[in-house]
């Protein structure tokens, strides 16, 4: 018997008068987090998320949305206007059945950005696509024709039975609405396929579907907005002692006790498929949480999430004084930093920089190639390294922006060594980091921590002078 569907829509605009403590869960949470960053260059640069659904008709459906990252294609000008050809396939599978399907599309995307080929800006192409009831892989393949290269994104959907009385919840999807500030935006919602968020947003909207609601008695909806203690500091110099296993940078994230912004009981009596949801005026930075729960006919738990972090407006690029000021604590005295960052003025604090990297490089030109290729580091160690915060803080961001990509990478259970030199028992250019915690469903982070020694001090310094002379565009190491 088909269900009606209907919509219910809840606005929330913060109100921070008071916050409880929450708690770890026991259970096997069912936790959404979108596409982390994945940088491989020459590849095109590929974002998505996908989410089951029903339909007004109890259709299932997957819902899919793609981000290209303009910037990391390859484009031809024909007639003025230039543009990319792309190919996109989109291929779903069931996990414990035989339903398959495929769908191929070819795009001509054309770019007018005005960051040219380091633009963050994205062309997005959202589809649904009809299947069956049943749990999908789902993966996203997009070809850059004019290179021939691939890069290929995965997800899961899961899509309850409408003909199964058994009370479900989607997927939660977050939303965003650009500022109305920002003119080359659009205004309504669109699909956040990341786990980071920018803080140039006007708001966010959280949305999931609760399905086969049938219950005579009305149900309950409990749907909370945490906000993790999670680690912001810059990584140690090489020199400095290690972590010590009861800091924030060793434990990454503090999972216990999170910050509860905001906790709503709603009862649901409508019958069918339900569509929810929550709006929040923007957050603050930080890590959080959105969680939805429920109790279905048999007394269990139903529980679903969605995981993100807000990072700055333009991330993963760096673009304002303040964003280019704060990675030159790896080539600077923290004292000489420090008063550098209480520069308030963003004109000031430019002058300031310039000023930094003149008076040691001297030449202008030389001093542009420098400054070029170091912020170039800082943007890819965000694109590669970024977890719970940005990635030019981490232990792997630092290390990739003073000495560049390592040469040889070895990985085992919880260890990986960046060598930069034939000689792998060098222990001046093998560099050794450690992962306190298994990579899981509860912490899927790769909080990757440099195992530091007094005996890189060296090393270490040797490096930076490099990049003050201006060096280091002829002497890598």
């Amino acid at each position: 018997m088909k269900t009606k569907f209907k919509t219910a829509s809840l606005l929330i605009i913060l109100l921070f008068t008071g916050y409880a403590t929450g708690c770890v869960r026991s259970s096997n949470p069912d936790v959404e987090r979108g596409s982390t960053f994945r940088f491989q260059d020459g590849y095109p640069e590929v974002r998505m998320s996908s989410i089951g659904l029903l339909s007004e008709d109890d259709q299932a459906l997957v819902d899919i949305t793609t981000d290209i990252v303009l910037g990391s294609l390859i484009y031809s000008t024909k007639d003025s206007v230039r543009s990319a050809q792309v190919s996109l396939e989109i291929r779903i599978l069931e996990k414990e059945g035989e339903f398959t399907k495929t769908v191929r599309r070819d795009f001509s995307v054309e770019a007018d950005f005005a960051a040219g080929y380091q633009s963050q800006e994205v062309f997005t192409h959202q589809e649904s696509i009809e299947v069956e009831p049943g749990d999908y892989d789902v993966t996203v393949t997009v070809l850059d024709q004019s290179s021939g290269k691939a890069t290929s994104r995965s997800s899961e959907a899961e899509i309850p039975d409408p003909e199964n009385p058994q009370i479900n919840l989607t997927t939660v999807r977050l939303l965003g609405k650009p500022n109305a500030e920002n003119i080359r935006a659009t205004p309504q919602y669109t699909p956040i396929t990341t786990y980071t968020v920018s803080a140039g947003l006007d708001s966010l909207k959280f949305m999931f579907q609760v399905t086969n609601n049938d219950m005579e008695d009305p149900l309950e909806i409990r749907s909370r907005l945490l906000k993790y203690e999670a680690d912001t500091s810059v990584a140690r110099p090489m020199n400095y002692n290690n972590y010590s296993p009861s800091t924030l940078p060793y434990v990454g994230v503090e999972m216990r006790g999170p910050e509860e912004i905001d906790f709503i009981t709603r009862r649901l009596d409508q019958p069918g498929s339900v569509l929810i949801e929550f709006k929040y005026a923007m957050l603050e930075k930080g890590t959080y949480r959105f969680e939805v729960e429920t109790t279905d006919e048999n007394g269990d738990e139903v529980y679903k999430a969605r995981d993100f972090s807000i990072k700055s407006e333009h991330y993963p690029t760096v673009q304002t004084p303040q964003e280019l000021a704060r990675p030159l604590i790896y080539l600077m005295d923290r004292g000489e930093h420090e008063e550098m960052m209480e520069i308030q003025d963003s004109d000031s604090l430019k002058a300031a920089i310039d000023r930094f990297w003149l008076s040691h490089i001297g030449n202008m030109n030389k001093a542009k190639s420098v400054i070029s290729l170091y912020y170039e580091r800082v943007e890819q160690a965000n694109k590669q390294f970024t977890n719970f915060k940005e990635g030019w803080k981490t232990d792997l961001g630092m290390i990739y922006i003073l000495f560049g990509p390592p040469w040889y990478v070895d990985r085992y259970l919880n260890t990986m060594v960046w060598s930069y030199s034939y000689d792998r028992t060098d222990p001046r250019y093998n560099y050794t980091f450690e992962r306190p915690q298994m990579k899981n469903e509860f912490f899927p982070f790769d909080n990757y921590l440099l195992q530091r020694n007094q005996g890189y001090f060296n090393i270490q310094y040797r490096q930076i002078q490099l990049w003050l002379s201006g060096n280091i565009l002829t002497t890598r190491i």
